[in-house]
Formats: structure tokens, sequence, C-alpha cells
């Protein structure tokens, strides 16, 4: 050992000085940067050198430069961000869904519902008054076109999530190909030797990133890759992007959307994020409140032409054509069939029982009273389950022919038509299996969900075939159909869980304005959770500025230090160059 080993130890100290001035630097040109963990440099002494009988130091070497990071912390953050996201978009949506109801206004559907039935009330008071007729007409043709249009409406909503979900999809998916991009830069640059901290913070940055859209989890692999997980599926696998793509189905009228895996279609369980809240609220609130509305609207619809349509008109009836199709493979089919397309997929059904027809001579006032069997029990003429012998339309056009003075047929485009002989007239009472308002004989509303409910185009050209009577027992009441769709105003009805018609509406804008208080309690407490997480974030990984001058003297001393020490062995070398 001598002055060679001694300039050694000073080249180190001013080598490890320089490096550590250098991560010193870099923490003060990245103190602002967004996902930048603060680096610190290790040293540690060269090894000892055996001089006679002792160990002497060699001087020091770096030993490591590390990102401060705690990865418990940094997973809490990233779930953070996901629920923050969500409870955001929450908000966002369920906010709009609550101003598009407007309740709590005098332009809100629970008031058109209310403006509706005390137009009946009106018409009850005064059943041979035009203008009263007229005003029921009237309101019934508003309340559904606040319908329709609050449908419309929504359904506007649900296409303005499935666009925010493809571009939300669309951006998850090209940050799990860079993370995958990054993951084999890792394996490549670190070699299993090292730590790349910049490509490591970057990734880091893109999980956050990926978190506001997608719930993630994440596994770090010994080479440093990180496997990305949504649920218990892999969505990226060391440097492999397996994709994430939004599928559509369609479904009836509407359109199903999910997030599948591209590779293999998997369907992944997104629960929060963007994404997942986008997912929540398409299906739980904007498809809720639609089913809910569509629901209330067949009531309404059902309901309201039961009455109709087995009640007395003010003018007589001499035709009447319904409002339903039924398709040539189906009028032989029994109304209850469960291959028959035309009436299962409508939201309401006939059962059994059956109604009655009155055929009026309108010279002599005479009357003949026949009743319309609608056997609908699913039991056939042996006693077994079955739906051979019940009701088709077929059956009830030969029961009708069968009546004196009528006649009934099925035209071309599959609408039965009832027509009385001339000087004749008929009208409809006591109907209990529904089959008249399944059909649309007589009926004031058109349509079966709020999708398309009206008022019977026949009733706005001639008001006077509005039905404000009917039979009560044997006796004919002026004002009882109107008394009994008044009645429907708080009546329980079991579709909709016992609710009156206007009551399950009053409930489900209720639940919105709740979920919507709700959800604004959840972003608050969200956004106070993901600042506390960035809080001890920054108190690990985050670049303190004193903490930095602090060692940047620190060094600046060292590397001073290791200059004179270099300097004085340089002077007695030089002096014991002289002397030899």
């Amino acid at each position: 050992m001598g002055l060679t080993s001694s300039l050694q130890i000073g080249r180190s100290a001013l080598t490890a000085s320089q490096v550590a001035i250098q991560v010193t630097g870099n923490n003060f040109a990245n103190a602002t940067t967004p996902g930048y963990s603060r680096q610190t440099i290790s040293f540690s002494p060269s090894r000892d050198a055996r001089a006679g009988e002792f160990f002497l130091g060699r001087g020091v070497q770096v030993q490591g430069i590390r990102r401060q990071i705690d990865s418990a912390i940094q997973a809490r953050l990233w779930a953070g961000i996901s629920e923050q996201s969500s409870a955001n978009i929450d908000l966002q949506l369920l906010s709009q869904i609550e101003s598009t109801l407007n309740e709590l206004s005098d332009n809100d559907l629970s008031s058109e519902f209310s403006r509706f039935f005390d137009a009946w009330s009106q018409l009850a008071n005064s059943p041979n008054q035009q203008g009263a007729r007229s005003l029921v007409i009237n309101q019934g043709r508003t309340l559904a076109a606040s319908m329709r249009a609050l449908r419309s409406d929504l359904t506007a909503i649900r296409a303005q999530i499935d666009r925010q979900l493809a571009s939300s999809t669309s951006a998850a998916n090209d940050l799990l190909g860079r993370i995958a991009d990054i993951n084999t830069a890792i394996v490549q640059a670190e070699a299993g030797t090292s730590v790349s901290n910049t490509l490591r913070d970057q990734r880091d940055q893109l999980v956050s990133e990926l978190s506001a859209l997608v719930d993630v989890t994440t596994v770090e692999q010994a080479n440093g890759v990180l496997d990305v997980l949504v649920g218990s599926i892999p969505v990226v696998l060391a440097g492999q992007n397996r994709g994430i793509e939004l599928r559509t189905t369609t479904i009836g009228n509407d359109l199903s959307v999910s997030v599948n895996l591209r590779q293999d279609g998997t369907q992944l369980d997104v629960r929060s994020g963007t994404v997942g809240a986008l997912l929540r609220q398409r299906t739980d609130n904007v498809d809720g409140t639609v089913e809910s509305l569509d629901r209330i609207a067949s009531q309404l619809i059902f309901q309201v032409n039961r009455v109709h349509s087995a009640g007395y008109p003010g003018k007589p009836l001499n035709t009447v054509t319904v409002t339903l199709p039924i398709a040539l493979a189906d009028q032989s089919l029994a109304l209850n069939d469960p291959n028959n397309i035309s009436l299962n997929g409508l939201p309401f059904a006939p059962v059994n029982g059956g109604f009655l027809v009155t055929v009026r001579n309108q010279s002599t006032g005479a009357t003949e009273t026949v009743r319309i069997n609608i056997d609908l029990d699913g039991i056939d003429n042996a006693g077994n389950p079955g739906t051979a012998d019940d009701t088709s339309l077929a059956n009830i056009v030969a029961q009708l022919n069968a009546v004196g003075n009528v006649s009934a047929s099925v035209g071309a485009d599959g609408r039965l038509r009832i027509d009385a002989d001339s000087g004749f007239s008929f009208e409809f009472s006591e109907d209990s299996s529904g089959v008249l308002a399944v059909l649309g004989v007589n009926t004031y509303f058109t349509g079966t969900s709020a999708r398309d409910i009206d008022v019977r185009r026949a009733l706005i050209d001639s008001p006077e075939f509005l039905v404000v009577g009917a039979l009560n027992g044997q006796d004919m009441v002026d004002n009882a159909a109107a008394l009994a769709i008044l009645a429907l105003r708080d009546a329980g009805n079991a579709a909709l869980g016992g609710r009156s018609i206007s009551g399950a509406w009053i409930e489900t804008a209720q639940q919105v304005g709740s979920n919507a208080a709700a959800a604004t309690n959840r972003a608050s407490a969200t956004t106070l959770v993901r600042e506390n997480l960035e809080a001890q974030r920054s108190a690990v990984s985050g670049v303190s500025l004193d903490e930095e001058s602090i060692n940047l003297l620190a060094f600046q001393q060292q590397y001073q230090g290791a200059a004179r020490f270099i300097n004085a062995v340089n002077q007695l070398t030089q002096e014991l160059l002289s002397i030899v």
C-alpha cells in the first residue's frame, strides 16, 4: 500500500460524490414531475486490503440508486384512484338522470299523472259534457307524450354512456399496451443486475392512469415485470397485452354492453373506475329507470284499456278493428301458448275468464247479451297440463260469429275486425279475462310501453267514442267507467309490487334522488381518501427541496474533501519524486 492506493481512495470519493450530486440534481429537476419517485444513493466501503498486520480501506463505492416507494401505499392509492373516478361518474350521471326526471316541478311526470286522473274526475262529474271528454283525451295525449319524451331522454343518456364506454375502454386498452411495452423495456434494461428507476416510475404512472379507468391489481415478478389483472383475469402478462374491448349484444330493441378480453372473449368483472361506474350506471340507474317507466306505462295502458274496452261509449259501436296484429301462424294457437310469438312478447297477458257482448237493435232498443268464454287455464280436456284446448284468436272469431247480427273476421294485416249488421250496434262489458284490452278492442291507449304509448287515433278524431259509462251489476251507470279509471290513481297493482301507477313512479323518482344524494357523499369521501393516500405517498416518495438541499451540501463537502485529499497526496508524490 502506498501513495498510489491513496490516490485510488481519493478518486473513488470523487466519483461517488459526483454520482450523489447527479442523483440530487435529478431529484431537484423532477420535484414537480407527476409520478416521479425520489431517488436515494447508498454507499458502501470498498473491500479492505491487507497491509502487513492490518487491513486498510480502499475507498468508497456506489452500492445502488433506489427510488423511494412503498408498494402497499401505492396499491392502496391505485384502488383509491379507481374509487374516486367511479364515484365522480356516479355523481355526474345520477345528477343528469335526476335533472332529466325534473321531479318536484310543475312539468314532471308525477304532475302529468295527477292532471290525467283529475281530468277523469271532472268527466265523472260531468259525463255528458263534450269539453270534459276533450280534456280527458288531451290530458291523455300530454301524459303519453311526456312518457315518450322522458324515455327518449333516458335512452339518449344511455347512448352517451355507450360512447363514453367505447372511448374509455379504448384508452384503457392503449394503456395496457404501453405497460406491456415498458415491461419488455425494463427486462432488457435491468438484465437482472440493476433497477431502471425511470422506467418503473413511468410504468407506475401508467397504472395510475389505468386505475382511473378500470380497477386493477398488479403482481410484480422476480424479473421486474408487472402483471396486471382485472378481477382474477390477467390482462397484461409480462410483455403481452391480451387486449380488452367493448362488446354489444342486441336484446329486443335494446343493446347490452360488456367489457371482454379481445384474445378469447372472456367477460371482465369491472367494478370501479370510469368504465365500472359507466357499466353500473347504465344497468342499475338508466336501464333500471327505463324499465320502471316502461313497466308503469304498460300497466297504465293495460288497466285503463281494461276498463275502457268493457264500457259504454258515448256513440254506439257499429265496427271495431283491434290494434294488435296477430301473425297468421299464431291465430290458431292458444293465446297463452308459449309458441304464440304475437302475444308472448307483451308486458301483459289475458287470463282465464270471459266477456259479454251486447247487441242492440237501434230501432227497437231490444238487446241480446252473449258471453264469450276465454279458456286459458293451461289444462287440456283430459285434465293434463297443456294449452292445446285453450282459447285462440280463431276460437274468439268463431264465438263472435255465433252471436246474432254480429260478424268477426281477421284481415290480411292480422287484426281482428268486428262488425254489426245494418241497424244494430254492440257493446262489451264484464271482461274478467282482459282479452279485450290485450287485443286492443275499443281501447283508450295504444302501444305497450313508454316507447310507443299514445291515445287511440279514433278517440282523437271522434271524442264521442270515449267510454264514460259502464255496467254496475245489472244497472247502467253513466259515469262508472270514468270512476273506475279514476280509482286507478290509488289502486294497488300486483305487477307494480302492490303500488299504484302514480305511486310506483313517485317511488322510482325518489330512488333516483336518494341515489344521487348518496353519490354526492361518496364522491366527497373518496376524494378525501385519495388525497390522504397521495399525502402518504408523497411523504415516502415525494421530493423535499429542503432535504435535497442538505444532501447537496453534504455531497459538495464530500467532493471538496476528496479533492483536497488528492491534492495533498499529489504534493507528497511530487516531493517523493524530487528526492529520488
